[in-house]
């Protein structure tokens, strides 16, 4: 290094610069700070991305992630949304859906469809999907606690249609650890819902066998409040703990890894974040082939989806929000993302409207085909600042892996609180920095406006939620209740001892039995959690 960079590279306390993960961030970079050789793309251990050529050989997959009020609407949107270009569906649930509540639950009341639709039973799951042939669409479906029904119903969909479950693609996220530590939607216990976790990766190795049987999410751990090293620490650590307990179900690394897919957040730090998408694939080839054992090259090769961050979005000034997704977005193409939602600019106010989606979806448009975003292999690979980010993220993520392994993995340290309690710490120092005006968010704690124009917003239809109501209580009158009793004892049967669960449920879905009756019998077997304990 010479004597200006290694001036340049002290830089001055008065104006030291870090990144919220605490890395600080040097004035300048040269060519000590980066490796003196990159593997190419395509290699183990995949820092420059999964595939040789990339964006060149398949662009990113564009899912908008929807979901609101009824099935009908949401059909509805996935409709509008493909018209317009979109290559994958997303789909939200709402709050009841996602805890095992039926729409008609005492507990569901006022949040029927409100932060996505409402799926009760497979008349919900007809509609949802009326019109889109299942057997040329890929389908993301975020849900967690009980995402195995939500697959099944996808299934039996798919088969009513006629397509076979080998011919299905798309993940479901099925990541229950995160929801322990960043989001709460939990129903039962860790312990027999990792049970239920790898009970869908041996049914989907037998029956569907191109589908992503879990989407580790690190998403909703950034949403909490963590920083990027947090993120990448705590969704990696989830994974050993996913890997170790389908080993020990007798399930093989190499065939299972093949299927696992990540979920990470694209936040504000352009820089940092695709340090951290690089990173992430360092680490995950890393943990597959030395704790593991996997030869397989595509169990090694992490592949993840891309969300821009909700958190980030502000209510004040909300125009400004196109520009962080753009940006945020672009750190995800740059990071080399497999697929990638980018939020709508009015998100932090409701749920987006049909023009902030229409802007959202083109800003992947115009990333792929006007901003050269599918041009080249890891576009920023090279870059000193990156590598130099790139390594000290996977240092720094690295040792608190090790520390959560030091308190006996992923589901010991969720239960001990270790990790709540780390990104606990981690949101009140943000927001502190924010408060202080130390961090600056633009059109919040500085350049503020007295006023700002109105936009217009989603509105739910108010009736919505009687149609859910009435479509559920038809189901009840003319299924078969015998059927559904049986259904249900056969459900509670298995639950109580070690066979495959998948299959006694996928028939009492079949019978046309609820989300809220399947999961209130395994609550009977196994109980609730309780995080106040």
């Amino acid at each position: 290094m010479n004597d200006r960079a290694a001036e340049a590279s002290t830089g001055d306390a008065r104006t030291r610069r870090e990144t919220e993960s605490g890395i600080e961030i040097k004035p300048v970079y040269t060519a000590d700070d980066s490796p003196d050789a990159l593997e190419l793309p395509g290699e183990f251990p995949f820092t420059r991305g999964p595939y040789r050529d990339m964006y060149r050989g398949r662009p990113w997959t564009i899912r908008q992630y929807a979901g609101f009020a009824s099935a009908e609407e949401t059909n509805q949107r996935f409709r509008y949304l493909l018209e317009r270009g979109q290559t994958g569906l997303s789909v939200a649930f709402d709050l009841p859906t996602q805890l095992g509540y039926d729409s008609d639950d005492p507990r569901s009341v006022g949040e029927v469809g409100r932060t996505g639709v409402a799926i009760d039973s497979i008349a919900d799951m007809e509609l949802l999907f009326d019109g889109i042939p299942l057997g040329e669409a890929s389908t993301s479906m975020t849900i967690n606690a009980p995402a195995s029904l939500l697959l099944l119903l996808y299934e039996l969909v798919a088969e009513e249609q006629g397509v076979k479950g080998d011919a299905l693609r798309g993940t479901v996220q099925n990541d229950i650890l995160k929801e322990y530590v960043a989001r709460g939607n939990y129903i039962f216990p860790p312990r027999p819902s990792m049970r239920l976790t790898t009970d869908l990766f041996a049914y989907c190795a037998e029956r569907i066998p191109k589908w992503n049987t879990i989407s580790i999410s690190g998403y909703h751990i950034r949403e909490a409040g963590s920083t990027a090293v947090q993120e990448l620490a705590f969704t990696l650590a989830n994974g050993i703990a996913y890997c170790q307990a389908a080993v020990d179900a007798g399930l093989s690394p190499d065939e299972f890894g093949a299927r696992l897919s990540f979920f990470f957040n694209a936040h504000n730090h352009f820089f940092q974040e695709v340090a951290k998408f690089r990173a992430a694939r360092r680490l995950w080839a890393r943990i597959m082939k030395e704790r593991f054992g996997a030869t397989n090259p595509k169990a090694c090769a992490l592949r993840f989806h891309a969300q821009t961050g909700g958190s980030t979005l502000t209510a004040q000034q909300p125009e400004n929000n196109v520009v962080r997704v753009a940006i945020q977005a672009l750190s995800a193409v740059a990071g080399g993302a497999q697929s990638i939602h980018t939020n709508g600019f009015d998100e932090a106010l409701a749920l987006p409207s049909e023009r902030s989606a229409h802007i959202a979806l083109r800003t992947q448009q115009l990333l792929a085909h006007e901003a050269g975003g599918t041009d080249t292999a890891d576009p920023l690979g090279g870059a000193y600042f990156i590598e130099a980010l790139t390594e000290e993220l996977e240092a720094r993520a690295w040792e608190l892996i090790e520390r959560v392994d030091g308190l006996g993995g992923a589901v010991a340290a969720i239960e001990q609180g270790f990790v709540q309690d780390e990104i606990e710490q981690a949101a009140f120092e943000y927001q502190r920095q924010v408060e202080a005006g130390e961090r600056v968010i633009v059109g919040v704690n500085r350049f503020e406006e007295a006023q700002s124009e109105p936009i217009e917003l989603h509105r739910l239809d108010p009736e919505a939620e009687r149609r859910q109501l009435e479509r559920t209580a038809r189901v009840r009158a003319e299924r078969n209740l015998a059927d559904v009793e049986q259904a249900l004892a056969d459900v509670r049967n298995i639950a109580g001892g070690e066979q495959n669960l998948l299959v006694p449920m996928r028939e009492a879905l079949r019978a046309r039995c609820t989300i809220g009756e399947i999961c209130n019998t395994l609550r009977d077997v196994w109980g609730m959690y309780d995080a106040q304990r």
